[in-house]
């Protein structure tokens, strides 16, 4: 299994400790105004769900893993609940590499493989060095193109 770049914790941390600090202040604000136990709430809530978020997002990466096999893509990946997707080839309908803000700023990328029957992506590979990116793109759209069924022969 290739693992994802070390870069990915970042961003992961990033939103683990931003969300931390919403419910952090939403708590305190909740506690000023309706409860009234103390200052020290909010910085309470901080700190325990920056500690679970840290502990969350390095289980995380240590989990997080793919493959490019000869017929299918495989992921594994989930903390709680681990989750083992296999996509086939004969299902991929086409392939993005994508660059969000956040993921410019910390030089990084994410591969979307979109599948027939879906409504979305299905499959999407986060933490990757934009290169790395392009090139896992363009091998899943060749290994895409060459697992489509040929034309029928003729039953004359």
């Amino acid at each position: 299994m290739e693992r994802l770049d070390p870069r990915v914790r970042i961003i992961w941390l990033g939103g683990s400790l931003f969300t931390a600090l919403v419910v952090a202040v939403a708590v305190a604000l909740a506690d000023r105004r309706w409860f009234e136990i103390g200052v020290w709430v909010g910085p309470v809530v901080f700190v325990v769900l920056a500690i679970v978020g840290v502990a969350y997002t390095l289980q995380r990466y240590r989990v997080w893993g793919f493959d490019i096999e000869t017929d299918a893509v495989t992921l594994e990946r989930g903390v709680l609940t681990r989750v083992n997707s296999v996509v086939p080839f004969v299902r991929v309908q086409h392939v993005d590499s994508q660059r969000g803000p956040i993921e410019r700023l910390a030089g990084l990328s994410s591969v979307v493989v979109y599948t027939a029957g879906s409504r979305g992506a299905d499959v999407t590979i986060p933490g990757l060095r934009p290169e790395r990116a392009e090139t896992i793109q363009a091998e899943l759209r060749r290994l895409a193109t060459e697992s489509e069924p040929g034309e029928p022969e003729d039953a004359v």
